[in-house]
């Protein structure tokens, strides 16, 4: 696939991320038992929650070779959406769209509908309904609680990446290092291999004026591109650092991380894990999901503890955790109080 972008479609490129197709694409780990290894004690920690949710379903979301319908997944509004604006956006899809979009992904796949899918594809409007409801439970029952505060944390990274790669090297040091597939040159983005079932032959899309969308997940190994159905395209691209989400389903620093939110209680503990590189109130407010106010006072307590250090940037302030606030989180990256 190739995107020819201009001017204009390169200011309005942006990135974000989908906690909702986080959701869908989870699912990969039930049907590739080597895939993803990082997310295996993961899967482990809510395996008996997951089983008490509607599992002939879910199993039949993704098919065995990791296709899921692009229609599971519309396109966000905004560059950090929560769930509880994304599964409207899946209630509002229009019935009809729902069994050409699994009929699709299960050829793609060259494998058999499910029994629940060929039974439901007749009843698409209880199809929906049911989608929507099962993948609701999935995330409050087994994401939401301890998977999706480390996850944020990994994506929130690779947006900030993002950024300072664009910030520092404009357009081609945005692209260059997303993927070995992806390349940038005199106005076109090229994804080789990027698009399911395309031809050999790479496809020339102009943008024109409508941007494109990067984003990072944690269930891909290779970027990919959505059809753009009209709007701005959406370039999948694997997040940078996935590989430690390891680290946080590590069974004794979650111990450390429960006894450290008792020493100094959950939300400091949380300000404190999030403090592996320097980081400014305002950044850690929207990663919090909280106040810059709320964020600055238990920044002031930490650093009266000595468990943090603060130095100047131009007008910022940078904040990153002391070589006491270390020793109790920790070390990087293994304090797993990500919001």
């Amino acid at each position: 696939m190739v995107y020819l972008l201009g001017v204009e479609d390169l200011a309005v490129t942006r990135c974000g991320y989908s906690p909702l197709r986080e959701t869908v694409c989870s699912l990969r780990l039930r049907g590739r038992p080597g895939g993803f290894p990082e997310q295996r004690g993961w899967a482990a920690s809510w395996a008996r929650d997951y089983a008490g949710l509607d599992t002939e379903l879910l199993d039949a979301l993704v098919t065995p070779k990791g296709f899921a319908p692009d229609v599971l997944t519309p396109r966000p509004r905004g560059c950090r959406p929560c769930i509880q604006d994304e599964l409207p956006l899946l209630a509002a899809v229009p019935p009809d769209r729902l069994p050409a979009g699994f009929r699709t992904a299960y050829a793609c796949d060259g494998s058999p509908l499910p029994p629940v899918l060929d039974l439901l594809l007749d009843d698409p409007y209880a199809l929906r309904g049911r989608l929507v409801s099962a993948l609701g439970e999935y995330w409050t029952r087994c994401l939401e609680p301890a998977w999706w505060p480390r996850a944020r944390t990994v994506l929130e990274a690779d947006l900030a990446y993002r950024g300072r790669r664009l910030a520092e090297w404009g357009a081609a040091g945005l692209f260059a290092d997303l993927d070995p597939k992806v390349s940038w040159a005199d106005g076109a983005l090229r994804i080789r291999g990027g698009v399911r079932g395309a031809p050999a032959s790479a496809r020339r899309e102009p943008v024109a004026g409508r941007g494109l969308v990067l984003m990072p997940t944690l269930f891909a190994d290779r970027a990919l591109c959505e059809a753009s159905s009209g709007g701005a395209p959406v370039v999948v691209y694997p997040a940078r650092g996935r590989g430690t989400m390891a680290e946080g389903s590590d069974t004794g620093a979650a111990a450390a991380s429960a006894a450290l939110a008792d020493l100094i209680g959950v939300p400091r503990a949380r300000v404190l894990g999030l403090l592996d590189t320097p980081t400014t109130t305002t950044a850690l407010a929207q990663r919090l999901g909280v106040t810059p106010g709320a964020v600055s006072r238990h920044l002031g307590a930490l650093a009266a503890a000595g468990l943090l250090e603060r130095t100047r940037s131009g007008r910022a302030v940078l904040y990153r955790r002391s070589p006491l606030g270390e020793s109790l989180a920790g070390g990087p990256g293994r304090s797993g109080l990500a919001p």
